[in-house]
């Protein structure tokens, strides 16, 4: 699209330069939406650390928390979940289950509703391979699962296969693939646990025959809702919380800002605390390069109990980055957004974050692409 031409030789000579300046305006803005009509209307953010893009919202006017969230036969895959579709919690809402599959084949397509799961579950851990979406434990309105199978897409139908068992039921743990093996620390073992789990296990992905190992355990308190990230030849877990059980019997959170590093041949050392909580923060963190990881949001408890709930102003949107080699943490830049309990997922050379929790109770449909640039030392 041309600028447009417009004569100003008739006019006085006063409100030339005001004139202008309109026209100038209204030129870039008229260029700026044509880019936009050229680029297919994809949102983007820009930063100097990258580029946020907003892909096509799921086709719920909710969203959903605790999804799994994967890539299989090159499309994105966001299944399951929980919301409040009626009221929020304070209102007496009660939340709610889904089955739900929905695959997203490009940046410019539409979602597709393609199916189901094996029943309503969600807050369970999702990883992807070149072999499916990793869906492992769970919660429903009634338990916590054990029971984790692996699903693909294959453009045309959804297929489920069982996978070995988790030692025990849980959800809100955390995990990441390191080599040949997966790895899931922590969780909560039934809705009305007190306590949080201090587990830590490993299956080989390379044995259809294996099994869950149990592996030493992280020196600091148990946690639920952390963050697992990998770096090089290293498991990282980050974050957290803690519970205890108040005078009433009811579960209290402790936030928790600690950090470890586990490598297979030497156990567990702890590393840098976070400069804050990021509890319930997008898992696994994305790989940074060869020295590093970045977390996105989490809950860091600043605004807890806030009121009135419907005025809570939203989870922290800024991305801390740790520096493997200086053992550092870095508070970064603000993200678009803010979303907690959901999984993360690497599709077309981006960083994905599908849905989740906004605020306490909230979700959002809002699907984001974060594209990183490269660094120009690198």
């Amino acid at each position: 699209m041309k600028p447009i031409p417009i004569p100003i030789a008739t006019m006085p000579q006063l409100h030339v330069r005001e004139f202008l300046s309109v026209l100038f305006l209204c030129n870039v803005l008229l260029l700026a939406f044509a880019w936009g009509q050229d680029h297919g209307g994809v949102e983007r953010n820009e930063s100097s650390k990258g580029t946020w893009i907003q892909l096509p919202t799921l086709p719920d006017r909710e969203g959903f928390a605790g999804a799994f969230v994967g890539v299989s036969h090159d499309s994105l895959l966001v299944a399951g979940g929980a919301n409040f579709p009626m009221k929020m919690p304070w209102e007496g809402g009660v939340k709610h289950w889904y089955d739900r599959i929905f695959a997203l084949k490009s940046a410019r397509s539409e979602w597709r509703d393609i199916g189901k799961l094996p029943r309503p579950i969600g807050y369970g851990v999702s990883l992807s391979t070149s072999d499916g979406v990793l869906c492992l434990g769970g919660s429903d309105a009634k338990q916590h699962y054990a029971e984790s199978f692996r699903m693909r897409w294959n453009g045309e139908e959804v297929e489920f296969s069982p996978l070995p068992p988790l030692p025990k039921s849980c959800a809100n743990s955390c995990g990441a693939i390191l080599g040949n093996r997966v790895y899931i620390a922590g969780g909560l073992e039934h809705p009305l646990a007190t306590e949080t789990l201090k587990t830590f296990w490993s299956l080989d992905l390379s044995n259809p025959n294996g099994t869950w190992r149990n592996e030493e355990t992280w020196p600091g308190p148990s946690r639920m809702l952390a963050v697992a990230s990998v770096q090089g030849d290293s498991f990282y877990l980050c974050s957290g919380a803690d519970l205890h059980a108040d005078p009433e019997g009811k579960p209290v959170r402790s936030y928790l800002k600690d950090a470890y590093r586990f490598r297979p041949q030497e156990g567990w050392k702890r590393i840098a605390d976070l400069p804050r909580a990021a509890v319930a923060a997008p898992t696994p963190g994305r790989t940074v390069g060869k020295s590093g990881f970045s977390l996105l949001s989490g809950d860091d408890g600043s605004n807890l109990g806030f009121q009135p709930p419907e005025s809570h102003p939203g989870f922290t949107k800024s991305v801390l980055h740790y520096d493997v080699d200086q053992d550092r943490w870095n508070e970064l830049h603000e993200a678009p957004i803010g979303h907690v309990t959901t999984s993360t997922v690497q599709w077309n050379q981006g960083w994905i974050i599908a849905s989740g929790e906004i605020r306490p109770g909230k979700r959002s449909p809002e699907v984001w692409s974060y594209q990183s640039v490269p660094h120009p030392s690198r």
